[in-house]
């Protein structure tokens, strides 16, 4: 039994040493140079003696962060990756919770991370990668390792402003990628077009079913999800035939018709998606200029290791259905609970929660979160059996599929990202000007809605507060009230403020 990811590397290097694995715009790696590199790194931290302990990576979005996430693998230690472009608040939140061991980063990036709250050691790539792998160091270690061991921690978005650091272990994404390379029939033939950034849970799958199966993956250019033709004409180049994208990324190719200049006809087999809700009337251009392909709309938190349940699409669907999330994966169970919690019946709503291999080990260094959210079974009182409630609301439909109506709560999905509209709140309340404030979602127009008391465009906000929370947290609207609106308990009434949306 495989305990540990880096097995599949082992594995796939002895079979394919030559093959390319990861490519961006700058390098690109063989499995071969990946192993012995991620194994130089992970000699440089268990010499440091290091085990099971928090790495942060901060690099760029490149080939060098997969060899740091293996390297961290190798080490049996576990990585949490933080992007160059965060706002140092946010870093510095970070490093309070994880308080990692190590940072792994380069001669260019290391001056920028020393301006943060942070005292610890470096680990140069340019210097770790060249440095000699002792083989047997690192068995020594791995022997030592089980599957339960965390393999990373990915932050979300907090309701205080305290981003939650979400652990998930090896057994849970060796689980998950072995149904993914079964269930879509991945192979050394296939090649990945990366979208999600290796901070957000969607890039899993591209990175483990890679190295699982001797498949190649491309990080594809950010700015080319801003340009659409150029974006299916690095697909068409590359001979990219699997995307796993968020849906905001496919919606932007079907609004501006890209279809009509560049034929993925005879290149693309899988479109997968994932990370917020997908709307028919865009993936209905999609099936419209190529049929044959493949669709599937999978649904999951980053608690449960990116997914927990999947629709094929299988039939056709107005332009104004919803599209299933569709029914469980292999090895995870779905419990709808309503109000008394027990199981939904016919048609009623109910929170969907997750029982199985899957489940996030909780919030790392945050107890009471991680209480609130993976909770005993109430339909299993005899032996402890923790569920994770996600927030969502349900229900079933006349095919026993799942439908997504909406957020319990006040976490959203916005492009891709989990939210907690009360840490824009935290951000905006800071500012001096702001009395009071109560950020909604609008889901049907995808927008984040601000509304305040005080007559501030929303540049301004914006501005201050981009030091604050990642630019996907930004409010897309800003709504001027005379007053905000109170109700019996002296709460601001985001009932009525809905109804404004």
């Amino acid at each position: 039994m495989k305990a540990n990811v880096t097995y599949w590397l082992d594995e796939t290097a002895g079979r394919l040493p030559d093959k390319t694995a990861f490519a961006d715009e700058h390098k690109e790696i063989t499995f071969g140079q990946l192993r012995r590199q991620a194994m130089a790194l992970a000699a440089c931290m268990i010499r440091s003696s290091l085990f099971r302990k928090p790495v942060v990576i901060y690099l760029e979005k490149g080939v060098d962060v997969l060899v740091s996430f293996m390297g961290a693998a190798y080490s049996c230690n576990f990585y949490s990756p933080i992007d160059v472009d965060m706002p140092a608040s946010r870093v510095n939140k970070i490093l309070e919770v994880l308080q990692p061991s190590l940072v792994i980063t380069n001669r260019e990036l290391q001056p920028v991370f020393e301006q943060f709250a942070y005292q610890g050691g470096y680990l140069l790539l340019e210097e770790a990668t060249e440095s000699p792998a002792d083989v047997e160091a690192i068995e020594t270690v791995r022997s030592r390792g089980v599957d339960t061991d965390l393999l990373y921690v990915l932050f979300t978005s907090g309701s205080t402003g305290v981003p939650k650091g979400v652990t998930i272990n090896h057994r849970s994404v060796i689980d998950y990628i072995d149904w993914v390379t079964e269930t879509f029939d991945i192979t050394e033939a296939d090649s990945f077009g990366n979208q999600a950034p290796f901070y957000f849970d969607n890039s899993i799958l591209d990175i483990y079913s890679t190295i699982k199966s001797g498949a190649t993956t491309y990080i594809i250019p950010k700015n080319l999800f801003a340009q659409p033709v150029p974006l299916l004409e690095y697909l068409l180049d590359k001979k990219i035939n699997t995307i796993f994208w968020v849906p905001s990324a496919l919606i932007v190719v079907a609004k501006l018709k890209a279809f009509r200049n560049v034929d993925l006809s005879d290149t693309l087999r899988r479109v997968l998606f994932c990370g917020e809700v997908m709307p028919n009337r865009q993936l209905n251009t999609w099936r419209k200029f190529l049929p044959d392909v493949l669709y599937a709309n999978l649904y999951g938190p980053t608690e449960i290791t990116d997914a927990c349940t999947y629709y094929i699409v299988d039939r056709e669907f107005a332009d104004d259905e919803p599209l299933p999330i569709g029914i469980p994966m292999a090895n995870t169970d779905i419990i709808v609970l309503n109000d008394k919690n027990e199981p939904v019946t016919g048609d009623e709503t109910g929170e969907l929660c997750v029982r199985g291999t899957s489940l996030s080990m909780g919030y790392y260094n945050n107890p009471d979160k991680t209480r609130e959210a993976f909770v005993q079974n109430p339909l299993n009182p005899y032996v402890p059996e923790t569920i994770y409630r996600t927030g969502d609301l349900v229900k079933y439909n006349e095919r026993g599929e799942i439908i997504y109506l909406s957020r319990k709560d006040f976490q959203i999905k916005h492009m891709g990202h989990r939210i907690e509209l009360g840490e824009i709140e935290t951000a905006v309340s800071s500012l001096e000007e702001i009395a009071m404030c109560c950020c909604l979602y609008d889901e049907k127009r995808q927008k984040i809605v601000l509304f305040i008391e005080e007559d501030l465009d929303k540049a301004y906000i914006n501005e201050k507060i981009s030091v604050l929370v990642p630019e996907y947290m930004l409010p897309n609207k800003v709504v001027t009230l005379p007053d905000m609106p109170i109700n019996a308990n002296g709460k601001i009434d985001r009932v009525k403020l809905k109804e404004w949306l």
